[in-house]
């Protein structure tokens, strides 16, 4: 498997005397032929600026940096695979971060690019190529005309169109799950944030959080617009917003005037889950779906992460069962890193969590990060690391009633 490299024009190359290799946290890893697939569609090669590439030099067996004025490159795969390794690669320049993306290793093998990832859900409805980018202009010159005065659609309408974000895609196109985002704040501050990033992070959110507060009217209109077919589902917390259980009084009074209209769909929250009051507030005005963004079930770990602002990893616990005993299907946006997802002590504390909580759905999502400021920033390991690919085997047999996944799905029709 030939290594693949970038020049400094970003032009591609593999080199047929180079072999590739991947990274497990902060060692250098083989790949091996059963972690690897054919690059998926929709998938995306980067270049990773400041990095040089490390291989196996084939003549030598030697471990080392290509030579020369090159870069490593990734690939950012698209939702519905996991990956398994990120990119074999050293820092040319320590002080210089990742973007905030999720790097996987990429190499050259049976004339074809092949990423180290697994499969973990059907892509199809989150192939960004399945998104038709006229029909969705369309579409959003149709509602801006319609709803004129609403705030929400004109924002969302920057990111379906400037960030190509495809759950505010699907508000415009109507179908499958769609984007309602409600708050500016946030009672966490997380260390990857996509939507806010102090000045001195050095490394720039890629979206621009909403600035405004919606009113329920604003939020209604775009639910029962979107409600309309009996699986299709309407996301509040979206990565262009804060956390927006901060907002409950206006999901509360939205969810109560919809559902006085339609029972269709399904009203989903994405959450940190932290303010587990007014959780339930939302849970018992009708909520269907929950989401809870983790990254870790131990304390020291999460809390490195989230940073969390008046509320614990106990209560992001106590908001999951209680949603779960009240009828919601309830869900983890587990946010994965190789080398640290599957340390021993953490998929031991996860399986206990999942557990606990009575979890129906893990959905597997590769953590956006620069790798060398996340490595510095959590606990270091303390049991074996097992692979990711081990972990994933692992998981479906320890918790054989959960659905392993990457995205929301609508709970299973009842057995008659």
């Amino acid at each position: 498997m030939n290594l693949v490299y970038a020049d400094e024009q970003g032009n591609l190359f593999d080199h047929p005397d180079w072999i590739g290799l991947g990274r497990s946290g902060d060692m250098i890893v083989e790949l091996m032929d059963d972690e690897l697939i054919p690059l998926p569609e929709g998938a995306t090669l980067v270049g990773l600026p400041f990095t040089r590439p490390i291989g196996i030099h084939a003549a030598s067996g030697e471990m080392r940096p290509l030579p020369g004025n090159v870069q490593a490159v990734g690939a950012l795969l698209p939702q519905g695979y996991t990956r398994l390794s990120i990119p074999g690669y050293m820092k040319t320049d320590k002080t210089q971060k990742l973007p905030l993306f999720g790097y996987s290793a990429v190499v050259w093998k049976d004339g074809g690019f092949y990423a180290a990832a697994q499969r973990c859900d059907d892509p199809e409805r989150w192939n960004p190529l399945n998104c038709d980018r006229g029909e969705l202009n369309v579409q959003v010159e149709r509602l801006l005309a319609r709803y004129p005065e609403n705030r929400l659609y004109k924002h969302l309408s920057n990111c379906a169109l400037g960030y190509e974000c495809l759950t505010a895609s699907n508000t415009f196109l109507q179908r499958w799950e769609g984007a309602v985002p409600v708050s500016f704040s946030c009672n966490a501050g997380c260390f990857g944030c996509i939507s806010e990033q102090p000045e001195d992070s050095g490394f720039p959110a890629p979206q621009t959080r909403m600035n405004f507060k919606p009113t329920a009217d604003e939020v209604a209109e775009i639910m029962l617009e979107h409600l309309k077919a009996p699986e299709a589902i309407i996301s509040f917390g979206q990565g262009c917003e804060g956390e927006p259980s901060t907002q409950a009084k206006i999901i509360i009074d939205a969810i109560r005037r919809v559902r006085s209209q339609t029972s269709n769909g399904y009203i989903n929250i994405n959450t940190n889950a932290g303010l587990t009051d007014h959780i339930r507030a939302i849970v018992d005005a009708g909520l269907d779906l929950m989401r809870v963004s983790t990254i870790s079930a131990l304390d020291d770990h999460y809390n490195a992460y989230y940073k969390p602002r008046g509320y614990t990893l106990a209560n992001v616990e106590k908001s999951l069962r209680y949603a779960a005993d009240k009828g919601v299907y309830t869900s983890i946006n587990y946010l994965i890193f190789p080398g640290v997802t599957d340390r021993e002590e953490e998929m031991e504390a996860m399986i206990d969590f999942v557990k606990r909580t009575g979890l129906r759905l893990i959905q597997m999502r590769n953590l956006n990060i620069d790798p060398e400021s996340y490595l510095e920033l959590i606990p270091k390991p303390r049991g074996e690391i097992f692979g990711m690919k081990q972990m994933l085997e692992i998981y479906a047999q320890e918790l054989p009633d959960v659905v392993i996944g990457s995205y929301t799905h609508v709970p299973p029709a009842p057995v008659k």
